[in-house]
């Protein structure tokens, strides 16, 4: 089993059977909103989570994800949901403040 556990969204739990989902998508089929402004594609940071536990457990970055780190816009906590895929147990993720949806009730 594997599971995403949104710490700012009440540690909304997501668990799946599916290895090597993008985390964005099990979140989506969750029907929990989070932003994409670019469609999924890799082209922009507003897809951005940052991860508190278990970055270990996400397939190594992508290209885009390395070219977004290299100009500062990824930090060692940060990976982009529409990239990063789940490969293993657990992650624990927060929503960056920056990508907060003004409709959405986020927890602290």
């Amino acid at each position: 089993m594997y599971k995403i556990i949104i710490e700012n969204l009440y540690s909304h739990e997501i668990i799946s059977s599916e290895s090597g989902c993008k985390v964005i998508e099990l979140i989506h089929e969750n029907y929990i909103d989070w932003m994409h402004a670019c469609g999924k594609k890799g082209k922009c940071t507003s897809c951005k989570m940052i991860v508190k536990e278990g970055m270990d457990n996400l397939a190594p970055m992508t290209d885009r994800e390395i070219f977004f780190r290299e100009r500062g816009r990824l930090n060692e906590t940060e990976r982009l949901t529409c990239q990063a895929k789940l490969e293993k147990g657990e992650i624990v993720i927060r929503v960056a403040d920056v990508n907060k949806f003004p409709h959405m009730d986020y927890s602290e």
